[in-house]
């Protein structure tokens, strides 16, 4: 049996792992390996309990970031309401942010390791192009922490994680300065999953207008962890460190791994090399997440997304943690469900975190083609 780690210190380990972890890792990293609950139905998702912009008043329009907080399933969720300088009276476009996975807060941020400002520059952006923003602490994160799962932690998995974007999602759209017809998810890597799963159930809210899917996880969880795993393998291999007989042996342990997993068990890691074991022992702390996230397939949810919704997919070519070579599923069901354009947006030698290839750590900077698909998305609803 895996050894019982406090939250932050299952995370950082799984983050250490791969790269895969560092963008891709378990939001709900903080639980005991406790046995799957089964998601709560849609029908029972909590209605908001939204709380005002700080000093503001209920009918605040001010532009400017705005301290807010709304409560889901007993926690109260904080955020930033950002809101665009212009008229106080105009309806405006608003997109709700959504981080990636791992302990990512409203910023984009897990600090004090990883410090490059996804949201919050995202935030700057579509605010310059007049779009209000709300992004949010989500579980364990923050502000917010682990909320009314703080005494049983193993029991949040990915419904928990939906059902808090689909409050902060009816929280924004409640806003008095918001277009109810101009409303938007803008998710980054997992979070273009959640955005995907807030897509089909955001009554009584109106349904997206549009979806920015920015370097999405765009596979069902386990089979991308066997695809990072899979490319170290090769890599290694091909430099020589590796031979064929142990490449083929680990890959099995992979597979066996991977089916302990959806199986219910946790994964035997006995013999397996130290940052690949650190990932499945990650992942048995975290049977509950891991199991509930990788039962869902984007491309399933993306072939239910309504054909009047404008989506837009990037796809960073220098993107180790979800490879353009993985994007075409997600890509084509959203063809073939009718959405709009954008479409695929192929970002040249951006990373996973949108910033250029090669940036060392530390960079808050997005990459100016990263800067220039997502101000170009923001130009649809002008």
């Amino acid at each position: 049996m895996p050894l019982r780690r406090s939250p932050s210190r299952r995370i950082a380990t799984a983050g250490r792992a791969l790269a895969l972890i560092a963008a891709l890792g378990w939001t709900a990293g903080c639980g005991s390996g406790a046995a799957v609950r089964a998601p709560a139905p849609r029908s029972a998702v909590p209605s908001v309990n939204a709380a005002a912009p700080t000093g503001t008043g209920p009918s605040a329009t001010a532009p400017g970031d705005h301290e807010v907080s709304f409560v889901v399933n007993g926690t109260t969720t904080y955020g930033t309401l950002h809101i665009p300088q212009g008229p106080t009276d105009a309806k405006l476009p608003a997109a709700l942010l959504l981080p990636g996975s791992g302990p990512t807060d409203r910023n984009g941020n897990q600090p004090p390791q990883l410090m490059p400002d996804t949201l919050a520059d995202l935030a700057r952006l579509m605010g310059d192009d007049g779009i209000m923003t709300l992004r949010y602490d989500k579980y364990s994160t923050g502000q917010t922490g682990l909320g009314a799962y703080a005494d049983h932690p193993g029991a949040l998995d990915l419904d928990a994680f939906v059902q808090q974007a689909a409050a902060g999602y009816r929280f924004l759209a409640a806003q008095p300065g918001a277009d109810p017809q101009k409303l938007l998810i803008t998710g980054h890597s997992e979070g273009a999953l959640i955005a995907l799963e807030v897509d089909r159930d955001a009554a009584p809210a109106p349904a997206p207008a549009g979806l920015a899917l920015l370097e999405p996880q765009d596979m069902r969880l386990l089979d991308l962890v066997t695809l990072q795993v899979d490319q170290q393998v090769d890599a290694a291999v091909s430099a020589g460190q590796l031979d064929s007989a142990r490449a083929a042996a680990l890959r099995t342990a992979v597979t066996n791994g991977v089916s302990e997993i959806r199986s219910g068990r946790p994964a035997d890691t006995a013999g397996l090399p130290g940052p690949i074991a650190a990932v499945f022992q990650s992942l048995n702390g975290n049977l509950a997440f891991a199991r509930t996230d990788d039962a869902v397939d984007p491309a399933d949810l993306a072939a239910k997304v309504p054909p009047a919704t404008k989506v837009m997919v990037t796809c960073g070519t220098a993107d180790t943690q979800v490879p353009c070579s993985s994007t075409g599923p997600l890509a084509d069901a959203l063809k073939a469900a009718g959405t709009g354009g954008p479409g695929l947006v192929t970002l040249p030698d951006v990373d996973h975190l949108l910033q250029p290839a090669g940036s060392p750590p530390g960079t808050d900077t997005l990459a100016p083609a990263a800067l220039q698909a997502v101000h170009a998305f923001d130009q649809l609803w002008h």
